[in-house]
């Protein structure tokens, strides 16, 4: 890495950041508070903007937002004149799903070969460690170019939309020429990567009825609608025999031009299994950022252990559906729910609830906070190129934000590259990506005050 006083400045400060990000992760702030305390949430937001407040941010505040959540909001004006850059993270995250999987606490940062492991280490509480650190190199090398907003969210990983709605009710707040989220990540360790372009989604709640109760199924087995096997056969619908995602009327041949994903490599990402195949058609690349993917999230079934011998009255799936740039999310879901509706066996009833929906992203590549973005990532990764990938997840938001203020110019950066395994067991990041990516972020916001 290029030795320059940003770089060495925030080199210095990586002590003190695993140090916040461990206060950070110990909160365990699930926007679910069925499962988890409101007063975690709370707390998670309170330590940010007691963060923002200490680096001299005014107007620092914690908006209610309509799903009963709470944003982070800070302002840091620069100089005179000067133009105006939004920082995004977010400080919910995903539950930590089977503890017992986990190496070490999942609320707990732990450092083991080279890692930072902790539920939320890289999405997205390293985005606003990453955030921080890069204003503070800069302060220390002669102070923050532009003014500076930050937003850091309370629900996104619920997709429950609060801070969206907040957004467009008040539309003035978040106004920036350039926004930089910080909740995607590169390709892999060590190559430098903007995320261009990301997929949006639909999640709806299915359920299927036959009976008015369960009945025994010896005694009435063979003849009595089973409503677990006709969500089962609804379900397998959703895709062709070679896996792919098969939604009655939504076009899934598109390609994608851009960075390649090895086959192999992917498999080592995804951890598949000696001897399974990789589902769908097309390239790797062209399977999870330009194609729509359907998922089964759960099933409300029996479980095995204490299951009796019946017949299923009734029976419930949760399914995502993602969806490319280019396909409108609310199309999508309405084609997904005749989808639904036409392919239930037996006259069986169904329901169909939608809970969530996001718009695919595309961003403008050719302007100029890309250009200056690639310079900044040039210096804090010696000889690399920039390059562009899309996302299979979601973020909402973009769109919101991209509605709302058309000529700004938005970057996705972040944490979260295939080895930080976020969303599942053993999460973790790697305190050399945070480092660099502090000190891209830093260059960036010098590089694009000057343009």
């Amino acid at each position: 890495m290029s030795s320059n006083p940003v770089a060495e400045t925030v080199a210095s400060l990586m002590p003190r950041a695993q140090e916040e990000l461990a206060a950070l992760v110990a909160f365990k702030s699930v926007a679910d508070f069925d499962q988890f305390p409101r007063s975690e949430s709370v707390g998670a937001a309170d330590w940010i903007a007691a963060a923002l407040r200490a680096e001299g941010f005014q107007d620092v505040d914690l908006l209610d937002t309509p799903d009963g959540t709470q944003s982070v909001y800070g302002y840091l004006p620069g100089p005179e004149g000067a133009k105006t850059v939004l920082l995004y993270a977010h400080y919910d995250v995903q539950p930590p799903l089977d503890e017992a999987g986990w190496a070490t606490p999942p609320f707990e940062l732990t450092e083991r070969d080279g890692r930072w492991y902790g539920r939320g280490a890289a999405d997205c509480k390293g985005g606003v460690l990453m955030h921080l650190l890069a204003l503070r190199a800069l302060k220390a090398d002669g102070g923050v170019p532009v003014h500076v907003k930050v937003i850091v969210e309370g629900s996104e990983e619920q997709g429950t939309g609060g801070l969206e709605r907040y957004a467009e009710q008040h539309p003035e707040l978040l106004a920036a020429d350039t926004i930089v989220i910080g909740d995607a990540g590169n390709f892999r360790v060590g190559l430098p990567t903007v995320t261009s372009t990301l997929r949006g989604m639909t999640l709806v709640r299915v359920r299927v009825d036959t009976l008015e109760g369960n009945l025994h199924s010896g005694q009435f087995g063979g003849a009595a609608p089973d409503a677990l096997a006709a969500l089962i056969r609804v379900l397998d619908s959703l895709r062709a025999e070679d896996g792919s995602t098969t939604v009655d009327g939504l076009a899934a041949d598109s390609t994608w031009e851009g960075l390649a994903y090895d086959e192999e490599q992917f498999r080592k990402d995804a951890r598949v299994l000696d001897g399974v195949e990789l589902i769908g058609s097309g390239s790797v690349a062209d399977r999870i950022w330009a194609r729509p993917a359907v998922t089964v999230l759960g099933i409300d079934c029996p479980p095995v252990v204490g299951a009796t011998p019946s017949v299923q009255a009734g029976a419930r799936a949760l399914v995502s559906l993602r969806v490319p740039p280019g396909v409108d999310a609310a199309e999508a879901t309405k084609l997904l729910q005749a989808h639904l509706e036409a392919r239930t066996p037996w006259g069986a009833r169904i329901g169909v609830e939608q809970i969530g929906q996001g718009q695919a992203f595309r961003a403008d590549t050719t302007s100029p906070a890309y250009q200056a973005m690639a310079e900044a990532m040039a210096v804090a990764y010696p000889g690399q190129e920039m390059q562009y990938a899309g996302q299979g997840g979601s973020i909402p938001l973009c769109n919101t934000l991209a509605a709302l203020y058309p000529r700004a110019e938005i970057l996705l950066i972040g944490l979260s590259e295939p080895e930080a395994q976020i969303h599942a067991v053993n999460e973790s990041v790697s305190p050399e990506e945070l480092e660099r990516l502090s000190i891209a972020e830093a260059l960036f916001l010098r590089n694009y005050a000057a343009v």
